[in-house]
């Protein structure tokens, strides 16, 4: 800045001078001509010189002093401009150094200034953005309530669980939002203590993990609270099929055992003495025991499908040779019960798949549809397929189930009649089996039916392994 007013001065300094040699021409000859008497004529010859030099002196001035002036305001003007867009928040405006010309420290600074205000405000915006992502991005329900009590932000989930939109509740108090009275005592709490509380609650037919917490500025200010509901609805019902799952396991397993028990205790009281007694007790519990090691190798057999180092032997499989391999398996219960199976729609069908799992499910499926049909009724199995998928049903004409059983049929150890798959020497397994082996091949099963009617479960594989 130093050079900037020391070339401001020498300019200046400059006009002074050239002024001052104008007015001493002028002066000069304005006293020699008071020294020397002359003619008229000549005398307004020299006024005229005179006045013509002044002028000429005067407008080399006026020339000169334009031009400084014009130079060093022109940054000024140029540094003017760049402060008011910076103020307005354009941080992208620029003293242009280039065009003033000269080394101007002031516009260079400003510049700087402009510079580190633009990536203050890129790193604002990024962090901003990022802070809105991980928000929208969390899974839980997010709500912020600042010091004064109101809502200050929430998230895309908490709108979407409870029903709120954005505008609805930003700068609204917690009475004012209408929240259950639950949530409203935990917010009041954590506002009250300003302590970090936790609770549970139900609403409808989903549960939350709420978790209230102050939020505490750098220097320790108060600046409102925070709550997160977190969704535990899966949690709570895993927990409940876990424990039914336990309780079913159990109590299947006690059925047999206590039968085994309860006749080898009678046996070795006496009775096997009498020898069609003891054939008939040991029948029972050949019986059981054969009931016994089905439902453990079911048990089994579901715990190494649902492991995560179980995978699939793929091959060309055609679908009617499963079928004919499956037919061929439960052709002893089939003739048992008098029935029959009507095979329909297209008879070649290739797919990529492990051809003894779906063998397996076409048994279970099988077996299922006999276990719960009348002697002499028919199966129809129908295959079908489009571009890239297989389509395979299997329909009875047994006793059908209620609609509000279907969407609990594969769960492990559900039975539509408990009493008729005991005798059947079911395990409430093979459903559950079927659905994670049809999963397992990227496929999907679905099942319809309509009481005293009949049953239809459609499997749809996909023609080529993922």
């Amino acid at each position: 800045m130093k050079s900037y007013y020391y070339r401001l001065l020498l300019a200046f300094t400059v006009i002074f001078l050239i002024q001052l040699t104008g007015l001493g021409i002028v002066l000069g000859q304005f006293f020699y001509l008071i020294d020397h008497p002359i003619s008229t004529q000549v005398q307004h010859k020299y006024l005229l010189f005179l006045a013509v030099t002044f002028s000429i002196v005067f407008f080399i001035s006026i020339f000169i002093a334009s031009r400084v002036i014009r130079q060093y305001t022109k940054p000024i003007d140029f540094m003017t401009r760049t402060a008011r867009k910076l103020a307005e928040g354009d941080y992208l405006a620029r003293t242009p150094i280039e065009e003033i010309g000269i080394d101007n420290e002031l516009g260079l600074a400003l510049n700087q200034i402009a510079r580190n205000l633009q990536e203050t405000s890129i790193l604002r915006t990024m962090e901003k953005e990022r802070l809105k992502t991980l928000i929208e991005s969390m899974g839980s329900g997010l709500l912020i309530f600042g010091r004064e009590g109101t809502v200050n932000l929430q998230n895309g989930v908490f709108e979407k669980t409870f029903g709120f939109s954005s505008d609805s509740l930003i700068g609204k108090s917690i009475k004012e939002i209408g929240f259950p009275e639950e949530i409203e005592v935990l917010i009041e709490d954590v506002f009250l203590t300003e302590k970090v509380t936790e609770r549970q609650i139900r609403r409808d037919e989903s549960y939350f993990n709420v978790y209230g917490a102050p939020v505490i500025g750098r220097h320790g200010n108060w600046l409102g609270i925070i709550i997160v509901f977190h969704d535990i609805t899966k949690l709570i019902r895993l927990e409940e099929v876990r424990k039914d799952f336990v309780a079913n396991v159990s109590h299947e397993l006690r059925t047999p055992i206590t039968s085994i028990k309860g006749f080898t205790e009678t046996l070795l009281d006496g009775a096997m003495n009498e020898p069609q007694l003891l054939k008939d007790f040991l029948e029972i519990i050949q019986k059981e025991s054969d009931r016994l090691d089905v439902l453990i190798d079911d048990l089994l057999e579901l715990s190494r499908i649902e492991r995560e180092g179980f995978y699939l032997h793929y091959g060309s499989v055609h679908i009617s040779d499963v079928i004919d391999d499956a037919m061929k398996i439960v052709s002893g219960p089939l003739d048992k019960k008098g029935m029959k199976i009507i095979l329909e729609g297209q008879s070649r069908i290739g797919v990529e798949a492990d051809k003894d799992r779906l063998i397996q499910v076409m048994v279970n499926l099988l077996i299922n549809s006999i276990n719960y049909s009348k002697e002499g009724t028919t199966i129809f199995i129908t295959t079908s397929q489009t571009a890239k998928e297989v389509i395979i049903q299997v329909k009875d004409e047994g006793i059908g189930i209620k609609q509000d059983q279907l969407p609990r049929l594969f769960e492990r150890f559900y039975r539509v009649d408990r009493g008729r798959s005991r005798e059947s020497g079911g395990t409430g397994l093979g459903l559950a089996i079927v659905k994670h082996l049809i999963e397992a091949h990227a496929g999907k099963v679905t099942v319809e039916s309509e009481l005293g009617v009949g049953t239809a479960f459609t499997i749809t594989l996909p023609k080529k392994a993922a």
